[in-house]
């Protein structure tokens, strides 16, 4: 894996309630590329965030289907990563100011 295909593969951090409230305080969420592998997104988190990562789950999310008048688009497909961290590490998403 390259440093390139590393820093490309996580886009976003999301961050809703239900990411917010996940089972414990080690678990973040991240938007990833659709064709990252488990493997890659551990290692990408590990190199962005330097922190070891306990372990890795994805899940594919379908886009929604909107409507814009008489036309009918659909959103793209994304892929979502819970990263789940090995005790004691932490990442400061955001800072409260």
């Amino acid at each position: 894996m390259s440093r390139e295909r590393l820093h490309k593969i996580i886009l976003a951090p999301h961050i809703t309630e239900k990411a917010l409230a996940a089972d414990s305080e080690r678990q973040y969420v991240f938007r990833v590329l659709r064709d990252a592998t488990k493997p890659e997104i551990r290692s990408a988190v590990e190199m962005m965030f330097d922190v070891k990562v306990d372990r890795v789950t994805t899940a594919l999310t379908k886009g929604k289907t909107k409507r814009f008048g008489a036309h009918v688009g659909r959103r793209s497909d994304w892929k979502k990563a819970y990263v789940t961290l090995q005790e004691g590490q932490q990442i400061e998403l955001a800072t409260t100011a």
